[in-house]
C-alpha cells in the first residue's frame, strides 16, 4: 500500500467509532466521492473489485435479465462465474480486440426485447482501461451511454484502473463517468496503493435505494469500516489518486520505450495505461519467470503482460528492460 495510505489507517486505528459506517471516516470519504464525482454520487465501500462488479450489477438487473459485456472482461473471464451466479443474470459476450465495446458491438445482443423465451438485456458492463490495457475516450463512454439508455438499459463501468484511465486522457473522474453518462461505477482502490477496498459508486442516486440490503446480504458490509473508509479519505487528498495513477503509467511508457526494438520480441499493443503487452519466445519467457512474476496472457501468440504501479520506480524498470534484454539475446 501506499505510505499515506498506511498513515491514514494508523491515524484512524486511534480511539473508538461506530461500527458498520456510521463514522466520520466513512462520512468524509462519502464527502470525498462526491467532490470527484459530483453531489448525487453515493458510495460504498466494499472489500474487494469482485464484489464492486458483482453487487453493482445485482443492483441494476433482475435474474431474467442481461448483462451485456466484451467476451475478454474481467467479469466474465477472472471472477470466477460470480456474477452469473450470484446475481442470476446471463453475461451476454461479444468478442473485441482490444476489450473495447462500441455501439456496433453492443448492438448485437439487443435482441429478443419484449419476448417472454429470451432473456432480456438491460445492462452495459465497459472496463476503463481495458483488462488489455485500452483506454475509452469520453466520446466513446458518452455514445454507449446514450445507445443504453436509449434501449432501457443502464451502463455499468468497471473502474479497477479508472484512475490509470484518467491519468492517460488527463481528465476528471466525474468526466469520465458521472457526465459521461455511466450510472454505477466500480471504482478500484486495491490496484491504486490501497490495502484492501473498493466502492460501488451510485450517479444515479435512486438506484441505490435498496444496496445497503444487497451489501450486507452478500457479505461485503464491514464491520469496522472506518478502515476502509480512511484509506479513500486519504486517496482522493490531495489527488493522491491520480499522482499514483500517473506514475504507473509513465513507468509503463519508460519500460515500453526501452524494450521496443529488441530482436524477436513485439510490443503487441499500444501502452495507453500501466500495461505493456508483449510477444516473444517462450525460452525468455521462461527465463524472466524464474526472477520476475507475470502471466502469460495469451498461450497461443506468447503475448504477455507486463504491469506497473505507483511503486514501480526508474531503476526497477532499467533492471526489467535489462533483464528482457539479456533473455531474448
Amino acid at each position: 500500500m501506499h505510505p499515506q495510505i498506511l498513515e491514514a489507517l494508523a491515524r484512524a486505528n486511534e480511539g473508538y467509532a461506530k461500527a458498520y459506517g456510521e463514522d466520520d471516516w466513512t462520512l468524509k470519504a462519502g464527502g470525498k466521492f462526491k467532490k470527484q464525482f459530483g453531489d448525487q454520487a453515493e458510495a460504498f465501500p466494499v472489500f474487494n473489485g469482485t464484489a464492486a462488479n458483482v453487487l453493482s450489477l445485482q443492483a441494476l438487473a433482475r435474474p431474467y435479465q442481461g448483462i451485456i459485456c466484451a467476451k475478454e472482461a474481467h467479469i466474465d473471464l477472472d471472477e470466477c462465474g460470480a456474477p452469473e451466479a450470484i446475481t442470476g443474470c446471463k453475461l451476454l459476450t461479444v468478442p473485441t480486440l482490444d476489450g473495447k465495446l462500441t455501439v456496433d458491438l453492443i448492438s448485437q445482443r439487443v435482441r429478443g426485447i419484449g419476448d417472454q423465451h429470451r432473456v432480456q438485456p438491460k445492462v452495459v458492463s465497459i472496463t476503463q482501461s481495458t483488462e488489455q490495457g485500452a483506454v475509452y475516450s469520453l466520446d466513446e463512454i458518452r455514445e454507449i451511454s446514450m445507445f443504453a439508455h436509449e434501449h432501457g438499459m443502464f451502463l455499468h463501468m468497471d473502474g479497477a484502473r479508472i484512475s490509470n484511465a484518467a491519468a492517460a486522457l488527463g481528465v476528471s473522474l466525474r468526466a469520465m463517468t458521472t457526465d459521461a453518462g455511466v450510472d454505477v461505477l466500480s471504482f478500484g482502490g486495491t490496484k491504486n496503493g490501497l490495502a484492501l477496498g473498493d466502492a460501488v459508486v451510485f450517479l444515479r442516486p435512486e438506484l441505490a435505494r435498496d444496496f445497503q440490503y444487497i451489501r450486507k446480504q452478500n457479505l461485503q458490509l464491514a464491520s469496522k469500516m472506518r478502515f476502509l473508509s480512511a484509506q479513500f479519505e486519504a486517496l482522493f487528498e490531495g489527488d493522491l489518486w491520480f499522482k499514483n495513477a500517473q506514475h504507473a503509467n509513465a513507468m509503463a511508457r519508460l519500460l515500453a520505450e526501452h524494450v521496443s526494438g529488441l530482436k524477436d520480441l513485439v510490443l503487441s499493443r499500444p501502452v495507453q495505461a500501466n500495461a505493456v503487452f508483449a510477444c516473444l519466445p517462450r525460452a525468455a519467457i521462461s527465463k524472466l519467470q524464474e526472477r520476475f512474476y507475470f502471466y502469460i496472457w495469451n498461450e497461443d501468440t506468447l503475448e504477455v503482460r507486463w504491469m506497473t504501479s505507483f511503486q514501480t520506480t526508474e531503476q526497477d524498470v532499467l533492471e526489467f528492460a535489462e533483464a528482457i534484454r539479456q533473455s531474448v539475446s
